[in-house]
């Protein structure tokens, strides 16, 4: 089974009507840490997936995705990144079932 690597998604889109897209995009496929910022734990079919749906989003002379692949997303690896100012505090997921 591949690996899953913890990825960090940064955008600066110029219409609103894309930016919403790619908020709603990102949000149902992460954690969103700040206003343009999310965390996102994916396979790589998922990744591909993804990029795939974000690069139709966007206007590629106007907007901007950066992504960071940050390592394996391993379960017990906690992500305590350095923060100034405001703490940032990681969702805490639950499964119902």
């Amino acid at each position: 089974m591949p690996s899953r690597h913890r990825y960090l998604f940064t955008y600066d889109i110029a219409d609103d009507k894309r930016r919403n897209q790619v908020f709603k995009t990102l949000r149902d496929n992460g954690d969103h840490a700040q206003f343009s910022v999310f965390f996102c734990d994916l396979n790589p079919r998922e990744f591909a997936e993804l990029q795939g749906i974000l690069i139709r989003a966007i206007d590629q002379r106007k907007d901007q995705i950066l992504i960071l692949d940050l390592g394996t997303a391993a379960r017990d690896q906690v992500l305590e990144p350095t923060c100034l100012g405001v703490p940032y505090t990681p969702p805490v997921r639950v499964q119902i079932v």
